[in-house]
């Protein structure tokens, strides 16, 4: 039998004119993904956000939505594939910093999507010798270092990254822009399956989507925001790979270019990156090392847990417990709501209180981390 809560998960995805920030809101109002789908059209009405056109949007559909969210659940078992709901704790956490982060993920693999370390190489799909050289001795550098690699399986710098990672024992993650029913490019199938065992595939996109145009630009946020750094090795100046680092420029992540003459068309991206401080200049795998201070980190020593002789309510105790619980201490406060099963006023309150005790502190983008 289907996990009803997954049927729902899926389904709250599926809704038209619902993205994931609206969805959120949804969860946080109503209370649980299900209440979604409950809740009267009147009382959505009173929503922030939704309007009659999202409100109607939401009541109408949701028959044809759930009916399809089942049938994806049985596909997903069928082959083996994880589903990661925004809220789950596998989900990948840098991500789940990113505004625009998909509500649900698709993934097949083996590798940690949470990752200590992990890097986003990306490139053109016309890639020349120097790119392929250039990808060969980053990942050969990397090795070292321990790292996740993430690209997009496309022809070019994405083929020879995960290429290079598969030969060298690196995992490596490919992010597609259709479903997992199918890899494209079809040329590429042999080597999406050998990554599957040591690395994996992932997608915000159901089963039988195919790889249209529009999806790619999705596709490519995923890239940007679930990594670290993202390494730019060859590319004109217009393309995926540019919307990749100016992506992950906005999430507030490194970025770093391999330089290159200035009358080759596929350097003139990364040159242009560099020239405008949006990238760093790239050398080699320590570059990269150096900037995110992996060489200076020691071996972490396991952590005394701090007794807390500070008198907490019961919601107070609540917001706490779940922020232990999240392996970067840090939550936005629409995952806390959810989490913690607290109402956002109260949620409010006892992250309010708990910052005057020092317990916690407020970051952007109404990101709480434990103090």
């Amino acid at each position: 039998m289907p996990s009803k809560e997954l049927i729902h998960q899926i389904g709250l995805t599926l809704i038209p004119g619902v993205g994931s920030v609206t969805a959120k809101s949804l969860i946080s109002y109503c209370g649980s993904v299900e209440a979604v789908f409950r809740t009267p059209k009147s009382k959505l009405l009173k929503i922030p956000g939704i309007g009659e056109k999202g409100a109607e949007s939401i009541s109408n559909s949701s028959s044809n939505v759930l009916n399809r969210a089942e049938a994806e659940v049985v596909f997903l078992e069928k082959h083996h594939i994880t589903p990661l709901f925004f809220f789950d704790k596998n989900y990948p956490h840098r991500l789940k910093n990113c505004s625009d982060a998909p509500m649900m993920l698709y993934y097949q693999g083996n590798a940690n999507l949470n990752h200590p370390r992990i890097i986003s190489i990306v490139g053109t799909r016309k890639a020349t010798d120097y790119g392929k050289d250039l990808c060969n001795k980053l990942v050969e550098g990397l090795v070292k270092y321990n790292v996740l690699v993430v690209s997009g399986l496309a022809y070019g710098i994405d083929h020879a990254a995960h290429h290079a990672c598969l030969h060298k024992k690196v995992p490596t993650v490919g992010v597609l822009a259709h479903g997992l029913d199918r890899i494209y490019p079809p040329a590429h199938e042999k080597m999406a399956r050998q990554m599957t065992t040591n690395g994996g595939l992932l997608t915000e996109f159901l089963s039988y989507s195919m790889p249209d145009r529009e999806n790619f630009p999705k596709r490519n946020r995923i890239i940007a925001g679930i990594a670290d750094a993202t390494i730019v090795v060859e590319t004109a100046t217009k393309g995926g790979s540019m919307i990749t680092a100016q992506l992950a420029a906005m999430y507030n992540r490194d970025v770093f270019a391999f330089p290159g003459k200035i009358t080759d068309k596929y350097s003139a991206g990364c040159n242009n990156l560099i020239k405008s401080n949006t990238a760093a200049l790239l050398v080699s795998a320590e570059d990269i090392a150096f900037q995110l201070g992996w060489e200076t980190e020691t071996a972490k020593q396991p952590q005394i847990q701090k007794q807390l002789f500070i008198e907490l309510d019961p919601d107070e105790e609540k917001v706490m417990q779940t922020l232990q619980n999240t392996p970067s201490g840090s939550m936005h406060i629409d995952q806390l709501c959810y989490a913690a099963q607290l109402s956002p006023s109260a949620t409010a309150t006892a992250l309010l209180t708990l910052e005057l005790k020092g317990l916690v502190r407020a970051m952007a983008g109404s990101i709480f981390k434990l103090c």
